[in-house]
């Protein structure tokens, strides 16, 4: 929970840090003033500036947390093995995922015990950590040195000339984000070995600050697996490969493999359904906010029909019940996204005669009246499913009439394994964002400081009602494109740039945007009207939205 910093304590010319009473000092972990993010380091100019100290509760420490443990670990490996390069990723349990990429050293027991025994080393020295600012002809002097040429490639795509690095004694690196200010904040972490890498679990922030139980995620883990292999494969695995593939092959190359890549999920999936369409009478699609579940349920739609199966598709958002009958949130505001808000019992009733091969009279929802109201008759064949879309569409008390032998459940989100470099990875969660904040804009009119601001909520429906499924799908679909951010590179960063540096908003606005503007433009025109990008930039031949 942040904190204000008590006014007697303001001294000028001190850092925040050592504003700070020594006992307090490692239970904060950044500041903000006047709504921008600081390193605890860093100098007010004015000691009337009011001075927000961050915990673990909150969102930027947590990040500011995992960037330094990243260091840290990159540091620990660095000094027991002189040769070896390390990978990160984000993977299950909220967790990151790291990987030996060069070396001799094998990735064991015995050398994750050297590890953590030198990762504690570290902290118990409580080692400073000391951001020093060099121009590009200096850093890639160092990256030269460190044999750091995944950083060497993405520093020519940096558009300005400074570069900020962090030293730890002799050692220096950078990880594109604020760090703590020495080894013994980063007490909190667990390591555990997971072949053929390891996890570091860290505090969250929406777990209170507390590290998270491990949950293991053998669905996902799988599909973030093929997703790092195919990004490797065809080399957009960083930001830098990406820029050298539009380079050397061009855009409508690139779009078009992206795009070959998700058709040749569709027809998987297509074959996987068409091998059990006996048995398969709803086809359930799930996922977290900006997945694009709906161009895909479109797509799918029309997979099956090439195949020769013609599926219906019903709308979860008709089973509304009244505003007066859905249950409050912790604001005593309707909460539309708990499952209760929906009529299940008649969803089940509906399905189930549906299914058994009755005429049913739909419910339609409308949302100007507020209420329901008669929709159309649908009755279906015995061999036409029905597609479900939502973000209860894998919970099974949604479908609980519905033998789960009769169900084929589809996890949809976008399985983002791009790095910034090696030791970088990009955020799922905030390609996501991206991609709500140029949806919201286009579709909705609403500003990006709107959309962040809904972002919390958002992300809290999906821990507790779509997350929890995910490990029960049939299939996971991964709906990342990876030329997605050249594209909407022009539209996110204007929306960004409007944030105002007084907005509460701006420090998430500021970190995509520094990430984003490494990226090489594309323009739109080549994308196929039925691509799933549309249903964000627009353009869609299904009208999505």
């Amino acid at each position: 929970m942040s904190t204000k910093l008590k006014k007697e304590f303001y001294v000028q010319g001190l850092s925040c840090l050592e504003m700070i009473p020594e006992n307090d000092r490692k239970k904060y972990y950044a500041v903000t003033i006047n709504n921008r993010l600081h390193e605890l380091t860093f100098i007010p100019e004015s000691i009337k500036d009011e001075i927000i100290l961050l915990e673990l509760s909150d969102l930027e420490a947590t990040k500011i947390y995992e960037t330094s443990l990243r260091y840290l670990f990159t540091l620990a490996i660095s000094n027991l093995f002189k040769d070896v390069k390390v990978r990160y990723s984000y993977n299950v349990s909220r967790s990151i995922f790291g990987s030996f990429i060069k070396g001799s050293t094998r990735l064991d027991t015995k050398s994750l015990k050297a590890i953590k025994e030198e990762v504690d080393r570290l902290i118990a020295l409580d080692l400073p950590i000391v951001r020093v600012t060099v121009n590009k002809d200096e850093a890639k002097k160092i990256y030269e040195s460190m044999d750091a040429y995944d950083k060497l490639e993405t520093l020519k795509y940096r558009p300005s000339d400074d570069v900020h690095l962090y030293k730890c004694g002799d050692y220096v690196n950078y990880m594109y984000g604020y760090m703590v200010p020495s080894t013994g904040y980063l007490k909190k972490y667990i390591l555990k070995h997971y072949a053929p890498g390891f996890l570091i679990q860290y505090p969250r922030s929406e777990c209170g600050g507390e590290i998270p139980p491990f949950e293991d995620a053998p669905i996902f883990g799988k599909t973030l697996k093929h997703s790092s292999m195919w990004a490797n494969k065809v080399k957009v695995d960083t930001i830098a490969h990406i820029n050298q593939f539009i380079e050397n092959h061009g855009s409508v190359d690139f779009i078009n493999m992206c795009e070959s890549q998700h058709n040749n999920m569709l027809s998987d999936l297509g074959n996987l359904i068409v091998n059990n369409i006996d048995q398969t009478r709803l086809i359930c699609i799930a996922g977290p906010s900006s997945s694009g579940k709906t161009t895909f349920s479109n797509r799918l739609r029309l997979e099956l029909m090439s195949k020769g199966i013609t599926p219906v598709t019903i709308s979860i958002d008709d089973y509304y019940l009244p505003k007066n009958q859905i249950p409050k949130d912790e604001n005593g505001e309707p909460d539309l996204e708990c499952l209760q808000a929906l009529d299940i019992d008649l969803f089940n009733q509906n399905m189930l005669a549906l299914i058994e091969g009755e005429e049913v009279v739909l419910p339609h929802f409308d949302f100007k009246k507020g209420k329901r109201v008669d929709g159309d008759k649908l009755s279906i064949a015995p061999d036409q499913p029905i597609i479900i879309e939502g973000i209860h569409a894998l919970n099974d008390e949604l479908t609980n009439l519905i033998p789960k032998h009769q169900k084929f459940k589809i996890y949809i989100a976008p399985q983002a394994q791009i790095n910034i470099d090696n030791e970088n990875p990009i955020s799922l969660t905030e390609l996501r964002l991206l991609r709500r904040i140029v949806r919201d804009s286009k579709f909705r009119q609403s500003t990006a400081s709107e959309t962040i601001s809904m972002w919390p909520s958002v992300r809290r429906g999906e821990f507790k009602w779509i997350y929890k499924n995910q490990e029960n799908a049939d299939y996971v679909y991964n709906s990342l494109l990876p030329y997605e951010l050249c594209v909407m590179k022009k539209y996110a960063l204007p929306l960004l740039q409007e944030i105002d540096s007084n907005s509460p908003y701006y420090i998430i606005a500021n970190r995509l945007i520094k990430f984003i503007k490494y990226f090489s433009d594309i323009d739109d025109k080549d994308v196929p009207c039925n691509s799933l990008m549309r249903e964000f930039i627009g353009g869609s031949c299904f009208d999505v939205n």
